[in-house]
């Protein structure tokens, strides 16, 4: 059974990405999965429930007042591919931890059996890692391999550096968190697939896939739907499948060396640059250097 972990900046499109890439890994690949989504919002689920949202556990045990009165049945649903949900939800904004209502639905999971005769084990995972409450599926060494979603913007790659940063401190052993690359889901930035290329090599990882820019995906989200789902014949379709064959298939894990911030911004602006912005840029470099 492998356990893997979709992170990624927020808004980034990573539940998205994940909820496409797993549905595919299941209808064409024949995996079992389950999804454990561990962000509040509780919408890691709802492309492949087509529907809003799904009880979470900690909704479910505050209702009978313990975890250890719940009942798998109470927060598991089955959606399309046949895979398995569940969602640990969190607390009100601005009270608690989102960190405890996830381990929370880990333990109670792996206590009730859930995890059994399952490929994959899929942890969705809200925003970035300098909460330590969101890195809990890496801190307490469930999820085992990682995969960042990020795009050319500048904050989404800011955010895949952190994550790997946070990756980092928990690959302290053989058995430890592995990164196993970055998953670009296009923005349609200048020279996106070469920029996040460099960024994974600098990472010590890859970019395991570029995900290309398609209306086709909010078309199919409209309808809380996978594009698998909505439309399998699609070449958007095909691109998941791709992401889903290679996240099968992929050996490549291995342990982060994040950059500093001036690196990250030099290589935005190496790659970032257009032809038509160079003599801009040269101009304003000339008038900082005569101030």
């Amino acid at each position: 059974m492998r356990q893997i972990a979709f992170y990624g900046k927020g808004g980034i499109g990573k539940s998205t990405t994940s909820q496409n890439t797993l549905a595919q890994l299941a209808t064409k690949m024949g995996q079992k999965i389950m999804i454990v989504g561990c962000d509040p919002k509780a919408d890691s689920t709802r492309l492949i429930l087509n529907q809003k949202s799904q009880n979470t556990v900690l909704e479910e045990a505050a209702k009978i007042g313990t975890v250890e009165d719940l009942e798998l049945e109470d927060v598991l649903a089955k959606g399309f591919g046949d895979i398995e949900c569940v969602e640990s939800g969190g607390p009100e904004p601005g009270v608690g931890c989102a960190g405890r209502g996830i381990i929370t639905s880990i333990n109670f999971l792996e206590e009730e059996g859930a995890y059994e005769g399952k490929d994959f084990i899929s942890y969705d995972v809200l925003g970035d890692v300098v909460c330590g409450g969101f890195a809990m599926p890496i801190r307490e060494n469930k999820a085992k391999e990682i995969y960042i979603v990020v795009s050319g913007e500048m904050m989404a790659m800011y955010a895949a550096n952190n994550i790997a940063r946070g990756i980092l401190k928990y690959s302290n052993n053989e058995d430890g968190v592995r990164l196993g690359g970055l998953i670009c889901n296009s923005r349609n930035t200048d020279r996106e697939a070469e920029l996040i290329s460099e960024l994974a090599r600098r990472l010590n990882t890859q970019m395991i896939h570029f995900v290309p820019r398609d209306n086709i995906v909010q078309h199919a989200e409209l309808r809380r739907m996978t594009v698998a789902q909505y439309d399998p014949e699609h070449a958007q379709a095909k691109e998941y499948e791709k992401l889903a064959q290679k996240i099968l298939d992929n050996d490549k894990l291995t342990v982060p060396t994040p950059i500093e911030m001036d690196e990250l911004e030099d290589l935005l602006l190496e790659y970032g640059v257009i032809e038509d912005d160079t003599e801009k840029l040269k101009k304003l470099e000339m008038e900082e250097a005569a101030k």
